[in-house]
């Protein structure tokens, strides 16, 4: 059996970067979600803790995205107070991840007002980061779980990669 990083590599299609741990493993047993360094090996920048890496989830909730769900959430996070505070409270529970992984990690924190992911917490910009979010945090995301709940059961036809090392 491959690694686990050989797993997101395969997923991705690419070498990761700046992967600390798996946040989330799908219902197959493999990661779905993984949790990145704030900054990467060069010092510079990487904003998105939380990376949605099976291609079969990233695929449900791009065809997600293009239904026009988006302008939906967009005008329920602007006419919906509960829901706004809700999202203020996932950005900032985003937001004090990444600080923690970057003090765990040695790495300098991101500077205060730097952005988390999707767009939160006043807009709806990624599902993509929202869904991510939510997968490794349960119950902090109510766009992402909406967005998880609309995606489907992208699991169902079992792991998205071959697991042999051939």
């Amino acid at each position: 059996m491959i690694g686990e990083s050989a797993v997101v590599e395969r997923q991705l299609g690419r070498p990761p970067r700046g992967v600390r741990r798996v946040a989330h493993r799908c219902p197959c047993g493999l990661p779905d979600v993984v949790e990145t360094a704030p900054r990467l090996g060069d010092g510079s920048p990487f904003p998105t803790l939380f990376y949605l890496t099976c291609p079969r989830a990233v695929a449900a909730v791009s065809r997600l995205e293009a239904t026009g769900v988006m302008a939906a959430m967009r005008r329920r996070l602007a006419d919906d107070p509960g829901l706004r505070a809700a999202q203020r409270a996932a950005h900032d529970d985003y937001v004090a991840r990444r600080e923690d992984a970057a003090r765990e990690a040695g790495l300098a924190p991101l500077p205060p007002g730097t952005q988390s992911a999707g767009g939160m917490p006043d807009r709806v910009k990624c599902l993509h980061a929202l869904a991510a979010h939510e997968l490794a945090a349960p119950g902090t995301n109510p766009l992402g779980r909406q967005a998880l709940a609309e995606a489907g059961q992208w699991w169902e036809l079992g792991p998205c990669v071959v697991l042999d090392s051939s």
